[in-house]
């Protein structure tokens, strides 16, 4: 009964949002506040981050810390790319798969080697921290905002960690497979939008 309260909560939230909302906001001045907020208000980038999180809990150690300190650092870089305007090919397309494969990831409990799981995590971050540097309000302190979106981007994997915290008792691990299931489904129905902007 959760799983499907979850599953229709976010299912309404998906059709209420626009795929890229967290990455159209180029019109908003601010430095640390803006950047705090900038992750939250996307669906597309909050669930990808979130499911970071419960996969590196899936992992075990190291990737439980390892998988959600390397996705911020390198979102960093992939900021810096942005800022300078150094064009990545379709990057909305890359965010939106990145919540595909991440929810599958979580849903299918896959436990790729530790390389594999952070080379994919690297690749998404690359481009989740390059549409916030595209994206930096123009009025706003780079380096502030951009210390921001990273922390922000921290505590979402965090609650993805506490939320895989779940998995201990077996009926935890049924919920936790429901979200990936369901940050998957987004994350198919956002690269669906992503690609028909495209066309």
């Amino acid at each position: 009964m959760s799983i499907r309260l979850v599953s229709s909560a976010l299912l309404v939230l998906a059709a209420c949002s626009h795929p890229a909302f967290a990455h159209e906001q180029a019109g908003l001045g601010g430095g640390l506040a803006q950047g705090l907020l900038h992750p939250l208000t996307g669906i597309d980038h909050l669930i990808a981050m979130v499911a970071v999180g419960i996969w590196g809990a899936q992992l075990g150690a190291p990737a439980i810390w390892v998988l959600p300190i390397t996705f911020p650092l390198v979102m960093a870089v992939g900021a810096v790319l942005g800022v300078l305007k150094i064009p990545l090919p379709v990057p909305e397309v890359a965010i939106a798969l990145s919540a595909l494969v991440l929810g599958a990831a979580v849903a299918m409990r896959l436990r790729p080697p530790f390389v594999a799981a952070a080379a994919v995590v690297t690749v998404f971050a690359i481009f989740h921290g390059h549409a916030h540097g595209v994206e930096l309000p123009s009025s706003a302190n780079p380096l502030s905002y951009g210390v921001g979106f990273v922390v922000a981007t921290g505590l979402l994997h965090l609650c993805g960690i506490v939320l895989g915290t779940l998995t201990q008792w077996p009926i935890g691990e049924r919920l936790i497979q429901g979200f990936g299931v369901v940050i998957a489904v987004l994350g198919g129905y956002f690269l669906a939008q992503s690609l028909g902007a495209l066309a």
